[in-house]
């Protein structure tokens, strides 16, 4: 019997605390060097790390969507044969 160990639970979470605090960061560095060329380089690293979040997002979204229409043909393929056996053809 195998059993996850205790860091694989955490994993996720650990994961959100570290975006998290990513975030927070990056805010951070944007308010203390506002209109220095280094707030600039963050301001441009806040935009970049958003548009990637929101692309995996809409990756995920179609993934899904494809999984579902795979899922409904293959479950409309099947009630066609089952259809078909049933019957004896």
């Amino acid at each position: 019997m195998s059993t996850k160990p205790p860091e694989a639970s955490n994993h996720g979470y650990l994961i959100d605390q570290a975006k998290a605090e990513a975030s927070r960061l990056r805010t951070e560095a944007i308010q203390q060097f506002g209109d220095e060329a280094l707030g600039d380089f963050w301001r441009g690293a806040n935009a970049v790390w958003q548009r990637s979040l929101l692309s995996g997002q809409g990756l995920a979204h179609r993934s899904a969507a494809r999984l579902r229409a795979r899922l409904q043909r293959r479950q409309t393929s099947r009630g066609a044969c089952t259809g078909k056996l049933e019957r004896g053809v």
